[in-house]
């Protein structure tokens, strides 16, 4: 790996990372009771609810045994519930429960000022070209 290539994957790491943490200081501020891991899972649900752990994992880009202690916590919130698959009893999908949904409306407004602040010192024209070049760098 070239000098580049390992300065830019460092740059993008500590942005990627500060955004982060920008975004948990904001859901702790607005006393949230959530962290960005749980918004995820949240988030992940309320677009396709009744998700296995494994499609959740790969959506979240998480992996199993972290992925099972966030939900563990979520359920434990009853922001989250597990239930059978009805076509395979071996298997348990999740569920968003009603204050897990109301969790989402409370916490999706923070997180989009998260993501606006953090791209605020960016033009539309600059924003425009990043997403082209992290679609470029991201595996398929």
């Amino acid at each position: 790996m070239d000098k580049r290539s390992s300065l830019t994957g460092l740059m993008l790491e500590q942005t990627a990372k500060r955004i982060r943490q920008y975004c948990q200081r904001m859901l702790s501020e607005y006393q949230t009771g959530i962290t960005v891991d749980q918004w995820l899972v949240l988030h992940a649900l309320s677009q396709a609810d009744g998700q296995s752990q494994l499609e959740l994992a790969r959506k979240i880009q998480k992996d199993a045994p972290t992925l099972t202690r966030i939900i563990d916590l979520l359920v434990q919130k009853a922001l989250l519930e597990r239930k059978n698959d009805p076509a395979d009893r071996r298997k348990a999908l999740v569920f968003l429960t009603a204050a897990g949904r109301d969790k989402v409306a409370e916490a999706w407004p923070i997180i989009l000022e998260c993501r606006h602040q953090s791209f605020a010192a960016l033009t539309d024209a600059e924003i425009d070209s990043l997403i082209i070049i992290l679609g470029k760098i991201l595996p398929q």
